[in-house]
This record gives C-alpha cells, sequence and structure tokens, in this order.
C-alpha cells in the first residue's frame, strides 16, 4: 500500500475514533501524578492557584476557538460524525479563512490545559508530539475527502490558508451570525469533560501527597455543578424544542 494510502486510511481509523482521547489522558494521568514531585508547591504560597487559573485559561481558549467555528459553521458541513467523512458544503470565511483545521486545534488546548495541571513538563510534550502524530492523519484523510469532493474550490482554499496555525493575512468576514444556541446543544459534553479532567488531577494529586483519600467538598461542587449542567441541556436538545434551529446542525 502506497503511504499516502496508508496515511488516509490510518487517518479515517483515528478519526472514528477521536472522541476517545479524553479517556486516554485521563488514565495516562494517574501514573504521571504518582511519580510527579509537587514539592515545589509547598515552597510557595498561592502558587497551585496561579498554575490553575493559568491551565484553566488555556483550556478555555480552547473552548472558544471551537465556539467560534461551531457557532459560525454551515450545516452542511460536518457534524459530529463518527463513523465516516461528512460534508456537503465547504466552509472558507471567519475562521475558517484563518487556519483549515480550527476544531483540532481547540480540541489541542482544550486537553493541553488539562495536561499542564499535571505540573508535568514532559506530560506536556509527549502529549503534545502524540497529539500532532495523530491529529496530523486525521487532517490528511479529512483534506483528501474534501479535495475529492470539492476539487478546485477546495485546492485553492487550501493553498492559501495554513491547516493549523491561524495567519489572519487572508481573513475574511463570515456571513453566518453566530448561534449560542448552537454551542448550548452541541458543545455542553466537552465542557464538562473539561471540568471533570481538571477535578480528577486535583483530586489524584491530594490523594498521592496525602496517602490516603481525600474528596474535597469543592470537588463535589464543581462536579456536580458540570454534571448538573450537561444534564439539565441534554435534556433540553432531546425532549424539547427550545435549542432547535432550523438551519444549523
Amino acid at each position: 500500500m502506497a503511504l499516502v494510502h496508508s496515511f488516509e486510511k490510518n487517518g479515517n481509523i483515528l478519526f472514528k475514533y477521536r472522541g476517545q482521547i479524553p479517556v486516554i489522558l485521563f488514565i495516562l494521568s494517574i501514573p504521571v501524578v504518582y511519580f510527579t514531585d509537587y514539592q515545589f508547591l509547598n515552597n510557595y504560597d498561592s502558587l497551585e492557584l496561579y498554575l490553575l487559573i493559568t491551565c484553566s485559561l488555556v483550556s478555555f481558549s480552547g473552548q472558544i476557538i471551537r465556539a467560534i467555528a461551531i457557532g459560525t459553521s454551515n450545516k452542511y458541513t460536518s457534524g459530529r460524525n463518527t463513523k465516516e467523512q461528512v460534508a456537503e458544503a465547504l466552509n472558507t470565511k471567519g475562521i475558517y479563512s484563518t487556519l483549515r483545521h480550527p476544531l483540532y486545534l481547540g480540541n489541542y488546548f482544550m486537553w493541553i490545559g488539562i495536561v499542564m495541571y499535571t505540573f508535568n513538563i514532559w506530560f506536556v510534550v509527549t502529549v503534545s508530539l502524540l497529539f500532532w502524530i495523530y491529529y496530523e492523519r486525521i487532517m490528511f484523510a479529512e483534506e483528501r475527502f474534501l479535495e475529492r469532493k470539492f476539487g478546485e474550490a477546495y485546492v485553492n482554499w487550501s493553498l492559501k490558508v495554513p491547516p493549523f496555525w491561524p495567519s489572519f493575512k487572508n481573513y475574511e468576514p463570515n456571513s453566518i451570525p453566530f448561534s449560542l444556541k448552537t454551542i448550548l446543544r452541541r458543545e455542553y459534553s466537552g465542557v464538562t469533560a473539561t471540568i471533570l479532567g481538571f477535578v480528577f488531577v486535583a483530586f489524584l494529586r491530594d490523594w498521592f501527597q496525602s496517602g490516603s483519600v481525600h474528596f474535597k467538598q469543592v470537588y463535589g461542587v464543581v462536579a456536580g455543578i458540570a454534571l448538573l449542567k450537561s444534564l439539565i441541556l441534554r435534556t433540553l436538545k432531546h425532549s424539547t424544542k427550545f435549542l432547535f434551529e432550523e438551519d444549523r446542525s
């Protein structure tokens, strides 16, 4: 099998299972937190709080990137499909005029913020490299599909727009208005998973440092609010028409 076909095949397989990345990160964080030395946190008052704020802002920036991309996307473009590549229209304006894969950039910041919260630089570097290897193949398969689907229109757009890191020199305003309902309908699970990721890492650190299971009340409150928010939005999405939009995916 030619390398180009191998890359595309692997990318399509990885595309199907990209939703399992959070589970993998949760599992990997256990030994990382266990073997990381956190004595430096005891030498500086409020350092952990400042680091938590920094890591949260990194993850939040990923959520913002995803929100902009999803909230202004054409309804006929790819949604949360997991079985195969799907697209009936090509996004080329707004955030898609600055980079070709804003959702994957958003994913990176969203999850690397949690990884940073382990305070293990080697884990951050390793996950960054693995993320690139994983998503590079997904992006390759996706672009092969789009090139076959849209032909010259896709090629011309891709030649002037970088794949992952944004460039604003060719920015074009989006004619599709931002939809908050779309974000509430489609992104609640990702936000909840991110919050639970931070709670999980903090819980592990307290456990391994103290030598005993110690679940702070604040962990329960934060996790409970996140889960309740997801339950409410999921109910609104599946049992009512409150979040329904005729012209949105």
